[in-house]
């Protein structure tokens, strides 16, 4: 099981990202798939999962987007309106198979 995560980068506030999450080793579809940051300092937080629907942090809630491609065994986290304070590591989870993947940085700064 391995889980890649890619995307991330140096965004001005009110820009937006897509975040990658490359599965391998099982199929992504039969799983509820979770994003998680961790901001400096800070202990690591749920943002939004997807299964047969679609849960979101009430801090993100209107503002991203997750969404998975079948074909590809990946899942996306699709960040508009970024703010300062979504300045984190982000990772991609799978609850029940315990994994992580190694977390793509995000920055919002001007």
């Amino acid at each position: 099981v391995q889980l890649v995560e890619s995307g991330g980068g140096l965004v001005q506030p009110g820009g937006s990202l897509r975040l990658s999450c490359a599965a391998s080793g099982f199929t992504a579809s039969s799983y509820v798939m979770s994003w998680y940051r961790q901001a400096p300092g800070k202990e690591r937080e749920w943002v939004a999962r997807i299964g047969r629907t679609t849960n979101y942090a009430d801090s993100v809630q209107g503002r991203f987007t997750i969404s998975r491609n079948n074909a590809k065994n990946t899942v996306y986290l699709q960040m508009n309106s970024l703010k300062p304070e979504d300045t984190a590591v982000y990772y991609c989870h799978v609850p029940s198979l315990g994994s992580w993947g190694q977390g793509t940085q995000v920055t919002v700064s001007s």
